[in-house]
């Protein structure tokens, strides 16, 4: 194993609903140092540029109208293996898909609200990280 970083949202459907703290204790658990970590609310503008890959696509519209009505939690993660252990930590997208215990199929309720993004491969991190955390931050 080698030890690296990913990316992860605490969506808004989370924070709305109280259970930032339920998913952080879960992250903690599973054996994620929080590199860092920040509280934000997103333009529509800022969830299109992050969301850009999904341009084409037809829930487009919609994700980036979720993903900017209201706050979310970014951060970066750290462990051996962290994006594959994330993705296992977090579940399927759909929650009732997702494995019991992981955090999606546990507090998720839609494809849509499923309270939680992870970065899906190195490349897809580097990007994600950059975007949301300056190099001081990363420290």
């Amino acid at each position: 194993m080698s030890l690296e970083r990913t990316f992860a949202i605490i969506k808004p459907d989370a924070v709305s609903r109280g259970i930032q703290g339920e998913i952080l204790a879960r992250i903690q658990k599973a054996g994620f140092t929080i590199v860092a970590i920040k509280s934000m609310r997103l333009t529509k503008e800022e969830a299109g540029g992050f969301y850009a890959v999904h341009k084409a696509r037809p829930f487009f519209g919609e994700l980036t109208d979720f993903m900017s009505s209201g706050k979310i939690i970014a951060m970066v993660l750290e462990a051996d293996a962290a994006i594959l252990k994330w993705r296992d930590t977090m579940g399927a997208t759909d929650p009732k898909k997702a494995a019991p215990g992981t955090i999606r199929h546990d507090l998720g309720t839609s494809i849509g609200n499923n309270v939680t993004h992870g970065s899906d491969a190195p490349e897809t991190a580097a990007f994600e990280i950059g975007y949301f955390f300056a190099g001081l931050e990363l420290i």
